[in-house]
This record gives structure tokens, C-alpha cells and sequence, in this order.
């Protein structure tokens, strides 16, 4: 789904300033997403990081958690901003294709530069699903 200029931007500048509240004491690395639903709602997310690293949460599902929990399922694009415009982990990338594996994945660096903008798909080519309707979980491709 292509989007439009303004879309784009709101989507970048959200990410941008929700890089500014993550929490990133051990490695100083700020990462901040947005996420445009099909309602027209953007849900940010920043990393928060933990001393016992396992239990860190990246800003990309960080913003999936909390619309989730709000009631979203459903996502058109999700803007990612770090000093560097670093993509998705490989976990991050799994987590959004469980919900929308068409995706539009923006990736920006800290000041709202746009540096590439990709289908998820084309960042994790061959994603998991289940089918939910399975008993046995078998892999089943979209």
C-alpha cells in the first residue's frame, strides 16, 4: 500500500520523537517506531532496555504491545528512527509479520531523513505463521 507524503512524515516524526524516551542506559542506543493502523492511528514505541539483556524490548514491538493492547491488530507501515537508520532485528521483523506481512517498513535516521523505504516482505521473505485453526501448528505460507 503506497502512502502518502503526509502519512509518511507524521509516521517518521512520531518514530523520531519517540526515539527521545527510550530507555538505553547500557548501550546509549536510542531506537524509536511508529505505527499507522488501519483506523489512521499512530502508536509509537521506544527500546527499553534492561540490565538482564533478555528481557530488553525493542521499539518495533514495543509499539506492537501497546497496540495490541489497545486493540489494533492491524498495520499499514511502521517508521523506525536510530542515529544511524539501523533496520528491524530479526525478532522485530517476526513479530510484525505475525500481524501484517505486507507492511511498509520506513526506515529513518534521528533528524526524520528518510533512508529506504521496503515491504516487510522483503526484509523477511520467508516469515512464520501459524494457523490458528491447526491443532498441530503446522507452518502454512500467506
Amino acid at each position: 500500500m503506497a502512502l502518502s507524503p503526509d502519512s509518511r512524515e507524521r509516521l517518521i516524526q512520531a518514530a523520531v520523537a519517540a526515539r527521545k524516551r527510550a530507555y538505553a542506559p547500557y548501550s546509549g542506543y536510542q531506537v524509536g517506531a511508529a505505527l499507522l493502523t488501519i483506523g489512521n492511528t499512530i502508536i509509537s514505541g521506544c527500546n527499553v532496555e534492561n540490565g538482564v539483556y533478555p528481557a530488553t524490548i525493542c521499539a518495533e514491538r514495543t509499539a506492537v504491545v501497546k497496540a495490541v493492547s489497545d486493540g489494533s491488530q492491524k498495520f499499514i507501515a511502521i517508521a523506525v528512527a536510530t542515529d544511524d537508520g539501523a533496520y528491524p532485528c530479526g525478532i522485530c521483523r517476526q513479530t510484525l509479520y505475525e500481524f501484517a506481512p505486507d507492511l511498509v517498513v520506513l526506515i529513518a535516521d534521528s533528524s526524520g531523513r528518510l533512508i529506504a523505504e521496503t515491504p516487510l516482505i522483503d526484509l523477511l521473505p520467508h516469515g512464520f505463521r501459524l494457523n490458528a485453526s491447526n491443532t498441530n501448528r503446522s507452518h502454512v505460507t500467506p
